[in-house]
């Protein structure tokens, strides 16, 4: 998208990768991990990230989640230039914008679902935090989990607890990384059912990184990655 037309009133991105690359040092050399990333994703798009292990999708999206800073390139998310913002602001950035769903779920052990669920809330100011969580929690069908421990729920439990999480603060932007890699395969196509379904219902954008190309094919748009390019 050109300036022509944001200034003609096209909405803006809420990604925008120019010239992204990213290249770190190894005890053999220099090693490219990403090498010119061009993409833009519009408000409300679901694209799927495709791509061989080693390919770079992971590492995109440590990009787009502000987790990683790029060697080169500008990133937008939420119409905010990444660059600018110090590891506060990018903190910031993720619990008012930005939801993440990992394969291994991240959830913190000592906590209940319901208290795991809240702390994105609390740490983002909302005095309704544990309300807040327990109508997300009964979204994705636990609210009569919501006092168990993950030790106490199964994996594909576990995983929406963590979508619920992701989808409390309301976020514009959700990424997910091979989010049922570790459930087997009807747990999983549940799970996908209820992400795509909140991302609908919100209107939230979802990049999804994965590679199983039936999930991958739920997606308006695929991306594929090579080498760390963008092919």
């Amino acid at each position: 998208m050109d300036s022509r037309s944001e200034e003609a009133g096209a909405p803006r991105p809420i990604i925008r990768l120019a010239g992204v690359e990213l290249r770190l040092a190894s005890a053999a050399g220099e090693v490219n991990i990403l090498r010119g990333l061009d993409l833009e994703v519009a408000a409300g798009e679901t694209v799927g990230i495709v791509g061989p292990s080693g390919s770079g999708k992971s590492t995109m999206m440590m990009i787009v989640a502000g987790l990683e800073r790029p060697t080169a390139g500008r990133v937008e998310v939420a119409g905010a230039d990444l660059a600018g913002l110090d590891e506060d602001g990018l903190a910031r950035l993720r619990r008012a914008r930005i939801g993440i769903v990992f394969q291994a779920f991240h959830l913190i052990a000592t906590m209940t679902a319901l208290e795991n669920v809240a702390v994105p809330l609390e740490l983002a100011g909302h005095a309704d935090a544990f309300e807040r969580a327990g109508r997300t929690l009964a979204a994705v069908g636990l609210d009569h989990r919501a006092a168990h421990y993950p030790g106490q729920l199964s994996g594909g439990e576990q995983q929406r607890v963590a979508l619920a999480r992701a989808f409390a603060v309301e976020p514009l932007l959700l990424l997910a990384d091979e989010p049922t890699g570790n459930l087997d395969a009807e747990t999983g196509r549940q799970v996908i059912d209820l992400m795509f379904e909140l991302a609908a219902r919100r209107g939230t954008t979802l990049m999804l990184i994965t590679h199983d190309p039936a999930l991958a094919g739920r997606c308006r748009r695929l991306v594929r990655l090579l080498d760390g390019r963008i092919v």
